[in-house]
């Protein structure tokens, strides 16, 4: 029976199976510590060994990267890096693959941007929003002519909006005289805005790198000139976790240079394939029009008669109304005739010379029965003022004053009925049946 082992593995497969198995577990992360060894040959990395006070990782940045890394890389330098673990298969070394270099004092320059990103945020630097011209009709990127940004951009646009009207801004994205240049160049933009309207979106853009590469962007000047901008501005700055003052400040912001360029205009393709949907859906639509219109067609192809059989229709009938006009005319005749006839013997009936003398007749008897009855009335009013003559005067005064009698009263006539009424010396009046007497009293005498 042997002892030798089954599965026996190779020294390069040992190295890969290690490398894969640190890339995997490890990731990406953040090392601090202390450059040593650090190393510069022509092909342009940097080799370096990163330490601590109990040990010690090599560590390499390849030159794609290291163009983008500003913090000065010296011996001694304390320093924080972003990369992977991996392991160099030929020698089988552990290093450390580098993405990122930053100071190893970025915290203060944290709580600092901390600090400055709330004051503008309460001076309301950061409320822009407009709407952005989607797709513009000329973008204006401001951003490093060299860098990875714009060949992204480009690239983006010409293959969803070969139509995109661009222009190029180079500044430089990085280092002491990238905030001023972006500055001068965005106020630039927005003078020339007024004279060529065509100029309506302002895209400011780089790619990642490490805090200190994208410092230029939480410049507060750069920010404050973005709220001001007259032209709408979108920021795309770093990668997808990378935030800057200028991101905030612009009306919209895009995590890539890549995704910036896809939300500012559609997608070529996704609109040919609406339009191929529109055309399918037109189609169908005509074609069912077409065909219900071919049907009312057949259907109006039937109900459709000759000119000649509607005309000889609308000849029977003419001749039809003719005849009731005729015959409703000749009805109409007769009956005024015979009205006519029947007035005609009325006035005969009613001639006025024969109602005129039986009216003479009629006046003359009513004259004489007006005069006699006048003459009978009269005869019987004044034989009835005759009898109440005689009535009136069988009760009147003066008749009795006509037998003897007389009336006396004073000067103001009032009538004497008793002696005691009057005094002596007092003067009277008697009415006689004929005539008045003045009397004076000389004596009264009471019975």
């Amino acid at each position: 029976m042997s002892d030798a082992p089954t599965d026996v593995l190779s020294v390069s497969d040992l190295n890969r199976q290690a490398r894969q198995a640190l890339e995997t577990r490890l990731g990406e992360c953040w090392v601090e510590g202390e450059l040593s060894g650090v190393s510069r040959p022509a092909s342009g990395h940097v080799y370096f060994t990163l330490k601590d006070d109990r040990a010690q990782v090599r560590a390499v940045l390849f030159r794609t990267r290291g163009r983008f890394v500003s913090t000065p890389m010296r011996d001694g330098d304390q320093v924080r890096v972003r990369g992977r673990i991996s392991l160099f298969e030929p020698r089988g070394d552990y290093q450390l693959i580098v993405e990122a270099v930053q100071a190893a004092g970025i915290g203060a320059w944290l709580a600092a941007l901390e600090a400055l990103k709330t004051r503008l945020g309460e001076e309301g630097v950061f409320a822009n929003a407009r709407p952005l011209p989607l797709p513009p009709r000329h973008l204006l990127v401001l951003t490093s002519a060299t860098g990875a940004a714009i060949r992204d951009v480009l690239a983006v646009l010409a293959a969803r909006w070969p139509l995109a009207r661009v222009t190029l801004i180079p500044v430089p994205v990085q280092g002491a005289e990238a905030a001023p240049a972006m500055i001068a160049a965005l106020g630039l933009l927005n003078r020339q805005a007024a004279l060529d309207p065509e100029h309506d979106l302002v895209l400011i853009t780089r790619g990642g790198g490490s805090l200190e590469d994208l410092w230029a962007f939480n410049d507060e000047h750069l920010a404050r000139a973005i709220h001001h901008s007259r032209l709408p501005v979108m920021a795309a700055v770093g990668h997808e976790v990378d935030t800057s003052l200028a991101d905030l400040a612009a009306d919209a912001s895009a995590p890539t240079p890549s995704a910036a360029a896809e939300r500012l205009v559609p997608s070529q393709d996704a609109l040919r394939q609406r339009l191929d949907q529109l055309f399918a859906r037109l189609g169908r639509a005509l074609t069912t029009r077409l065909q219900r219109d071919a049907q009312s067609l057949d259907h109006l192809r039937l109900r459709l008669r000759h000119p000649g059989e509607h005309l000889a229709r609308q000849g029977e009938a003419l001749v039809h109304l003719e005849r009731r006009l005729r015959r409703a005319m000749a009805e109409t005749l007769t009956s005024h005739r015979r009205h006519q006839a029947e007035l005609s013997r009325r006035l005969a009936a009613r001639r006025p010379a024969l109602a005129l003398s039986q009216a003479s007749h009629d006046l003359e008897r009513l004259t004489r029965r007006l005069l006699l009855s006048q003459h009978q009335e009269l005869k019987r009013h004044r034989d009835r003022l005759a009898s109440v003559a005689r009535e009136l005067q069988a009760v009147s005064p003066l008749a009795v004053l006509g037998r003897g009698y007389a009336i006396l009263h004073d000067d103001e006539g009032r009538v004497v009925r008793e002696a005691n009424q009057t005094r002596p010396g007092e003067r009277l009046f008697a009415r006689l049946g004929e005539g008045e007497l003045a009397l004076t009293v000389t004596r009264v005498v009471e019975r």
